[in-house]
């Protein structure tokens, strides 16, 4: 069963003077295994609508069920939460123990599993993460990197074999190299584990790379859902909205304003590399 989203709307500190609508009537569905990109400008909604997803919040109005489990129902919201994890921009906030494999290994001791299972998903997860046990099993959390930080708060959820994985900006802060590793990462695991992935970023070349489906939201609604090809066609929207589209997209557009003849539809570099190889042997013309 998917993840649900019905016509949800979230009111901060609702009643009072200072109340402030965050999401508007949104309603959208996030499939078994599929790689959602959820992006808009800042303050538009995302985050408010990622912690929906695990119950952090509860709707004022409308739903958000989980495999079937309403997130607003005290009772439900904990087998829904179970399958949701979620890593946030700021690893620190989730990290706390003593050692990573401490910290790691929490969420399977909370699920009472036995303790041979709990070592082998703390091994698995590092592995999947690429942080060597032997090198950082025993150090302190707070001895880490900032990229070895989330490597270890990534790990700590994958630990857990959630069904949805949700992540607020992983890749920020990050030079590029390092977010295609992370990039990776959410790749390697979600092949080998099944889950879904849902990714907040300002970075449309990432959301380019890996997503099956892109969200915008504008101002708490969605502005527009479907493939990366159908949302980065619409560059000219993106910019007025402040989102910068992807550099192949925007490379392609400024190719074509200068007489290039280039197909529609292009938005990574690997599909930009062959246009333009198309383009150099002649199938192309301006």
């Amino acid at each position: 069963m998917p993840i649900v989203i019905e016509k949800l709307t979230y009111t901060y500190q609702s009643g009072s003077v200072n109340a402030f609508t965050a999401i508007m009537d949104v309603s959208l569905t996030i499939h078994d295994g599929e790689f959602v990109g959820l992006i808009g400008h800042t303050g538009s909604g995302k985050s408010t609508l990622i912690q929906q997803l695990n119950g952090l919040m509860q709707p004022t109005s409308g739903k958000v069920l989980v495999d079937g489990f309403d997130m607003s129902d005290k009772k439900q919201r904990a087998k829904g939460r179970a399958l949701v994890g979620m890593v946030f921009q700021y690893p620190d906030y989730q990290l706390f123990d003593e050692t990573v494999y401490k910290d790691i290994s929490f969420g399977p001791k909370n699920m009472k599993l036995a303790p041979d299972e709990i070592d082998r998903r703390v091994r698995e997860a590092m592995r999947l993460v690429g942080l060597d046990f032997d090198e950082f099993a025993e150090k302190s959390p707070f001895e880490l990197s900032g990229g070895e930080k989330r490597r270890t708060a990534l790990a700590g959820i994958i630990a857990m074999y959630p069904k949805y994985l949700v992540l607020d900006e992983p890749m920020a802060g990050l030079d590029p190299a390092g977010r295609r590793a992370v990039l990776a990462m959410i790749d390697d695991f979600r092949k080998q584990l099944g889950c879904a992935v849902v990714m907040v970023s300002h970075s449309m070349d990432d959301i380019a790379r890996s997503a099956d489906k892109v969200i915008v939201l504008r101002d708490g609604a969605i502005f527009a859902s479907g493939t990366p090809a159908e949302i980065f066609s619409r560059s000219d929207e993106l910019y007025e909205m402040g989102l910068e589209p992807p550099f192949a997209a925007r490379m392609a557009s400024e190719l074509k304003r200068h007489g290039f003849r280039l197909p529609g539809g292009i938005y990574t570099n690997e599909a930009l590399a062959d246009a333009l190889a198309a383009y150099k042997g002649g199938d192309l013309n301006v």
